[in-house]
């Protein structure tokens, strides 16, 4: 039976994402709202709306609720996207290619997984990301774009809600030149 326990607690402790995703926790001594966010790939936002909570103040012992969250599989999904659209560019780059992914999710505008979001076709039969049309969204992802994505799962919606993201130099559509500018990080112009 000890031996039973043990590993029940192993297993929450290793697989916290698919035990935890839209149950409670017991905050720890140390544990901030950030570090709670991060650890289970959720925005700082999601976690404070899910708790009503309106400052940074938690405490040990203090039940919080964790809202669901993405799989693993899509996560997987997501970082390999990343490694193909944002290869050579900064880190800064990889969050954001991320978070464009996350803010369709989010918008009424495209579809409401990620899943659907990466392999979305457009009216002219043309996928929505390159990679997904030439086949680099197979190749495996490497370790920053899977920080990447933690990054901006912990920091989703408090960017500057881009959905887009292009090369200005490599860009052949008039119409994605006129979206409005967010940000520009490397090669990439992000927009809305």
């Amino acid at each position: 039976m000890k031996h039973l326990l043990i590993v029940v607690v192993a297993t929450l402790v290793i697989n916290p994402l698919n035990t935890f995703a839209g149950a409670n926790y017991e905050v720890k001594q140390g544990d901030s709202l950030w570090a709670i966010s991060k650890h289970f790939g959720i925005s700082l936002n999601a976690l404070r709306q899910a708790n009503n909570k309106y400052d940074n103040l938690i405490y040990p012992g203090q039940s919080l609720i964790i809202p669901a969250t993405i799989t693993n599989e899509e996560k997987e999904l997501l970082a390999r996207l990343v490694r193909a659209e944002a290869v050579g560019e900064p880190f800064a780059g990889k969050v954001a290619v991320a978070t464009v992914v996350l803010n369709r999710v989010d918008s009424d505008l495209f579809p409401d997984t990620i899943k659907e979001v990466i392999y979305e076709v457009s009216p002219g039969g043309y996928y929505a990301f390159s990679p997904v049309q030439n086949g680099q969204i197979n190749k495996a992802a490497d370790a920053d774009s899977y920080k990447a994505v933690e990054e901006a799962l912990a920091f989703r919606g408090q960017g500057q809600g881009s959905i887009y993201f292009y090369n200005p130099v490599t860009a052949k559509s008039d119409w994605i030149l006129s979206r409005q500018v967010t940000i520009q990080i490397g090669n990439h112009v992000f927009a809305k």
